[in-house]
């Protein structure tokens, strides 16, 4: 096993610790009919909400986003990148069809944002290009350094492993999890993956309606 795949390994032992504990946490308090329905459909909510760290970053059309600051609406945030060949486009496919599945008024409440953990080749031009090519209305952002994107993805517990750019042609190795941002801007949980587009489409009406 190499250097890398041994960090993956702990890295996805310690998401799946975390989500574990939070799950017995959640399952033993209150709501627990309703709790476990959306568990089973892969929504993990935390028992206390997560202050997002004050990172700022660029959206797909250039302007600045502070990431502390993403309010009013529910936020699902996927950490992937515009060069991926197999989780991001069909993560990317699976929430275009479960928006497209949702009732108005959830979907009028709900964002989706790709946060690129490969900002060597995701300029803004390249985000709003790719997710054009799935909902012109995800949103994408990227940071000016790997350490404000491991600040970010470390405060939701959704980490990766940074790619060695001097090679041609790589990879990023990172989680398919999406982080929960409720509308206060706090993370308010995870979906876990793989998305389960039918329950999930059950379940994310319930979960937007809360406050």
């Amino acid at each position: 096993m190499t250097r890398i795949q041994k960090t993956v390994f702990i890295l996805v032992a310690l998401v799946a610790l975390v989500l574990g504990l939070t799950v017995n946490k959640v399952l033993n308090g209150k709501g627990q009919g309703d709790t476990t329905a959306l568990i089973d459909a892969g929504i993990i909510l935390l028992p206390q909400s997560r202050t997002l760290p004050d990172v700022k970053m660029t959206d797909q059309d250039g302007q600045p986003v502070q990431v502390d600051q993403l309010k009013g609406k529910w936020t699902l945030l996927f950490f992937g990148y515009t060069f991926c060949p197999d989780i991001c486009p069909t993560t990317l496919a699976q929430l275009r069809q479960i928006k497209s599945e949702l009732p108005k008024e959830a979907v009028d409440k709900l964002q989706v944002i790709l946060v690129s953990v490969d900002p060597n080749r995701d300029n803004p031009k390249q985000l709003k290009q790719y997710l054009g090519y799935f909902d012109p209305q995800f949103r994408g952002l990227t940071a000016g350094s790997i350490e404000d994107l491991q600040k970010l993805a470390n405060a939701v517990s959704i980490p990766f492993i940074p790619a060695d750019t001097s090679k041609p042609n790589y990879t990023v190795d990172h989680s398919g999890n999406l982080a929960i941002v409720g509308p206060d801007g706090n993370q308010r949980g995870f979906i876990r993956a793989p998305l389960n587009n039918q329950k999930l489409v059950a379940q994310l009406p319930s979960m937007l309606k809360r406050n």
